[in-house]
């Protein structure tokens, strides 16, 4: 997989722009992260418009924490 510069711009701009839409969201899982550790459950779930619910969870290994902390460190 090559690395494009303009993508990680892309990116960039886009964490920037979700952040700025919804602190709340960013706050939460960088408060999270601290709990976060090899073995917590992580769960989603989505509520549609016209009320359907789908839901799903994952259970964290090392090589997870490591990768969420990368991503809460982009959205600084």
């Amino acid at each position: 997989m090559a690395f494009n510069p303009m993508d990680m711009m892309k990116l960039r701009d886009r964490l920037t722009k979700f952040q700025a839409d919804h602190p709340k969201v960013l706050a939460f899982g960088q408060a999270a992260m601290g709990s976060v550790r090899e073995g917590s459950v992580i769960e989603m779930s989505v509520t549609t418009p016209e009320g359907e619910k789908i839901t799903t969870n994952m259970k964290v290994n090392a090589d997870d924490v490591e990768t969420l902390q990368m991503l809460m460190g982009m959205g600084r």
